[in-house]
């Protein structure tokens, strides 16, 4: 159905003036000037042939017309107020597709995905995991090559692993990571107790061969040379071909990985692992939301982006390992 409406500025105009009884209010509220709402009720007085205000002296009242046309008049703005915080809403709900590499969703990101859950029920969440978001330099290669990223095309967000140089998308770092050995703390006692660097000598060390393609990362050899450990010998023991695979064999009390430490942020909180030493490697690279620019703004990806970001600052309180004795 065609409907021949007056202009919409001047419906607005006449509903602000006649709440208000003054053109100088409503101008106001509307951000324009008094004569500018004088015209547009001139204007709409002319289009529907009739007196809506009573000009007096130093005021305006509401002809029997006008009286009869606002409430009605307001009942449409309330109408439209609310279609319009309907489809906000509903681009705050629906489908939320999170894309993201296994260790960081097992590790860190489902363990804490119930706050968020439990705060936006109707937001449906999709955690697609996928090996690809780790950045490695064959990856960093091809990319110079073909000038083409591969993010999830059917994310709305991705969280990658790497350098941050993610072109055309939003990049928000969630945090800066570094390689810390960390094993059970029942390795802390018993006859070949964790107590310096050297003491690793009497325990397997685990190596977590995921990331050896990741640029500038630090290996067994280099931790202990910066630990003063070199006479232990570094290529010994199990390896690995996922991260948390490496982390469950150090929290089954295996040996000792060299692992990302706020990656098992959770496990050290419970106490299923502890940092036996406090040398720390930078690996000069980080977690990274990725946002899509098609799918940036969107309310329900920014919620999710804002959830993380404040999710990073909560501090994780870590059992020490003196506390092993008491396990």
């Amino acid at each position: 159905m065609s409907y021949r409406l007056p202009p919409l500025n001047a419906l607005r105009a006449f509903e602000s003036a006649a709440r208000h009884l003054s053109f100088r209010k409503a101008a106001e509220e509307l951000h324009v000037t008094p004569a500018a709402i004088s015209h547009q009720m001139k204007i709409l007085e002319d289009q529907l042939g009739v007196k809506l205000f009573r000009r007096l002296t130093r005021a305006i009242e509401l002809t029997e017309v006008g009286r009869s046309f606002l409430p009605k008049l307001r009942e449409g703005f309330d109408s439209f107020a609310e279609a319009v915080l309907r489809v906000r809403a509903f681009e705050n709900t629906g489908v939320l597709t999170v894309a993201v590499a296994p260790s960081f969703a097992v590790k860190w990101l489902i363990p804490k995905l119930y706050r968020f859950v439990t705060a936006h029920p109707d937001i449906d969440v999709r955690i697609s995991a996928n090996m690809r978001l780790v950045d490695t330099r064959r990856r960093d290669a091809a990319y110079k090559l073909t000038g083409e990223d591969d993010l999830a095309n059917d994310a709305d967000l991705d969280i990658r692993f790497g350098s941050g140089k993610y072109p055309h998308c939003r990049v928000d770092k969630l945090f800066q990571v570094s390689l810390t050995p960390l094993c059970s703390p029942h390795l802390l006692e018993g006859s070949h107790p964790l107590k310096k660097p050297q003491d690793l000598r009497h325990h397997a060390l685990l190596h977590d061969d995921t990331l050896d393609a990741t640029e500038g990362r630090p290996n067994w050899a280099k931790w202990l040379k910066a630990a003063g450990a070199e006479d232990v010998e570094s290529n010994r023991g199990p390896h690995f071909n996922h991260p948390i695979l490496g982390l469950e064999a150090a929290i089954d009390g295996l040996g000792v990985v060299l692992a990302i430490k706020e990656l098992a942020a959770h496990d050290l909180a419970t106490g299923r692992l502890v940092a036996p030493f406090e040398l720390s490697l930078d690996m000069n690279l980080a977690y990274y939301v990725v946002s899509p620019a098609a799918t940036a703004d969107l309310p329900k990806v920014a919620l999710f982006r804002e959830w993380l970001l404040a999710e990073t600052a909560v501090p994780v309180v870590q059992r020490q390992p003196q506390d092993a004795s008491a396990l």
